[in-house]
């Protein structure tokens, strides 16, 4: 595929990746922003961010083929994988923080989904997309912790079921920045970021929504686990959870993630972050009903080295 668009007065000022989705048929955004990271996409022949604005008259070329929306990730890694609870149903699995939780691309490997798929190849039949074998729900990049797989599609329903039924709770270990004291809850809707696709945002009064946008129900219960000088470690709580919601939550009610620059969480002290260098969240617990059984299941993963030795030295000081 070869084509060449010119840009119009009435686009001027669009980022570039809403540009591609206009003007391509059938393209998803994920997959304009796979071909702007393969080198696709030139703007007056040079290569430009995804965000970046057009202006009328630009000239836009995009070569070679459109990358497919969904695919079975490549088989690779499965000796990367921590096992935290496997049977011939479910699997629950340790993601370290920095992998991400399925690929983008057909190509991309080191990814948790390459992993699932390299160990368990059944998988590759289950779940909502092949690109995300079995999984019931997904990390972001710097968020470690568990995150629940299925082996067959009956066990996917039936997970499925419980999660929209809320009985299959998701915990969390959150650090942040503030004093905070007891237990609370926060129950604000989400959406996607006017602005900033990165983001979601909390929906208040002050929250003007365009029309085709739904707001997403969302509640998180949190409740301190220690105090730690001028920061916080909280337990956080979901049931169905919308994309950065403990992130979102936590910042919009002023305590954000250490770390968390997307919103406006703090960086740790040198000293204490000694090359901590992501936001501070930890999957820590995930309970829900055995997809055969229907027995009552936790599954606990001890916080990583690096989170933990941050806590000491903050209780330390």
């Amino acid at each position: 595929m070869n084509m060449e668009h010119t840009v119009s007065a009435e686009q001027s000022g669009q980022r570039l990746d809403r540009f591609l989705v206009e003007v391509t048929p059938g393209l998803s955004r994920a997959r304009a922003r796979a071909m702007l990271d393969a080198g696709q996409v030139r703007v007056d022949g040079r290569r430009v961010r995804k965000g970046e604005a057009l202006v009328e008259g630009a000239r836009v070329e995009v070569s070679g083929e459109v990358p497919p929306q969904d695919f079975t990730p490549v088989a690779e890694g499965a000796d990367s994988l921590v096992v935290r609870l496997e049977d011939a149903h479910v699997v629950v699995v340790d993601k370290a923080a920095g992998v991400a939780t399925h690929p983008l691309r057909p190509d991309e490997i080191g990814t948790l989904a390459n992993a699932l798929v390299a160990r368990y190849p059944e998988m590759a039949a289950v779940g909502f997309h092949k690109r995300e074998p079995g999984l019931l729900h997904r990390l972001d990049t710097d968020t470690s912790g568990l995150v629940l797989a299925a082996r067959t599609p009956e066990a996917f329903e039936a997970l499925r079921a419980a999660s929209s039924s809320d009985r299959l709770e998701k915990r969390y270990l959150a650090l942040v920045e503030g004093r905070l004291a007891g237990e609370g809850v926060v129950e604000l809707p989400l959406v996607p970021h006017r602005k900033d696709p990165k983001r979601v945002e909390v929906v208040t009064e002050h929250v003007r929504l365009r029309a085709a946008v739904k707001p997403h129900p969302a509640l998180t219960r949190w409740r301190v686990a220690r105090a730690l000088g001028e920061y916080t470690l909280v337990e956080a709580s979901v049931t169905r959870a919308f994309r950065h919601q403990v992130r979102a939550h936590l910042a919009s009610i002023g305590h954000p993630l250490v770390g968390d620059a997307l919103y406006r969480g703090p960086a740790l002290p040198d000293d204490v972050a000694q090359g901590f260098t992501r936001h501070g969240l930890h999957a820590s617990e995930i309970h829900f009903p055995h997809p055969l059984t229907g027995a009552e299941t936790r599954v606990v993963s001890p916080l990583p080295a690096d989170f933990a030795a941050v806590i000491h030295r903050l209780r330390d000081a």
